[in-house]
C-alpha cells in the first residue's frame, strides 16, 4: 500500500460494525484497514503515511481510551474518531483531552463519521505539512556555524553589526561578513525575513 494515500484505520470488535465502516470507506474512496481487536493494531507498525483512527470505546481486553493511550506510546500520531454506544460526558470529555478529534455516538449518522473521518484526515494532512516545512526549514539552519548562529540571533534581535560585535567580542567587519553569509545561506533578503524564519523554525511541528 503506498504510505501517501489516506488510510483510515477502524478498530470495533463487532464483526458486522467492522465490515459495515469499512464498506463504507472504502465506497467513498479511502485506502482501509480493519482491525477486530485493539491488540491487532498495536502490533502493527505506526503508519508513516496520511491517516486517522475510527475506533469503538468498548472493547476486550483493554477499551478504546486505553488504545488511544497505548497507541500515543507505539509512535501513532493520527487524529483519533471515537464512536460508542456506551459513551457519557466525563468519557467523551477524557477522550478529546487526550487528543481526540471527535467523539460520535451510536446510532450516528454515515454522514456525520464522514464529515468527522474528513476533518481527521485534514488535520493529519495540516500537521504533517508542517512538519515537513520544519525538517527543511531545520535543514537550512544546520548550515550556518556556532558563530553564525550567534550573528543570526543577534540580527534578529535588531543589533547593529558593532553590537554584536562588541558581544562577541570580535570585529564588527567580521560580524558584518558572517552577517552576510547567514543571510545567504538562508535566502533571506531582510532582517524581517530572517524574523518570520526563525519564528517558523521556533514553532513546534
Amino acid at each position: 500500500m503506498k504510505t501517501d494515500s489516506p488510510t483510515v484505520f477502524v478498530v470495533d470488535d463487532d464483526p458486522s460494525v467492522l465490515r459495515s465502516l469499512e464498506r463504507m470507506f472504502q465506497t467513498e474512496g479511502y485506502k482501509v484497514q480493519g482491525f477486530a481487536h485493539p491488540r491487532q493494531m498495536l502490533e502493527r507498525e505506526p503508519w508513516p503515511g496520511p491517516g486517522c483512527v475510527v475506533m469503538d470505546l468498548r472493547m476486550p481486553e483493554f477499551n478504546g481510551l486505553e488504545l488511544q493511550e497505548r497507541l500515543g506510546q507505539a509512535g501513532w500520531t493520527h487524529p483519533i474518531v471515537f464512536i460508542s454506544g456506551h459513551g457519557d460526558v466525563t468519557t467523551a470529555v477524557r477522550a478529546m483531552k487526550a487528543g481526540a478529534l471527535d467523539f460520535l455516538p451510536k446510532p450516528f449518522s454515515s454522514e456525520d463519521l464522514l464529515a468527522a473521518v474528513t476533518q481527521a484526515l485534514a488535520k493529519d494532512q495540516a500537521a504533517r505539512a508542517h512538519e515537513a516545512d520544519h525538517a527543511l526549514l531545520q535543514a537550512r539552519f544546520a548550515t550556518l556555524s556556532p558563530r553564525e548562529w550567534e550573528v543570526c540571533r543577534g540580527v534578529a534581535r535588531g543589533l547593529l553589526s558593532k553590537q554584536i560585535a562588541a558581544e562577541l567580542g570580535t570585529a564588527e567587519q567580521t560580524v558584518r561578513l558572517q552577517r552576510g553569509r547567514v543571510m545567504a545561506k538562508l535566502s533571506v533578503g531582510s532582517v524581517a525575513e530572517l524574523v518570520r524564519l526563525l519564528e517558523r523554525l521556533d514553532s513546534k511541528p
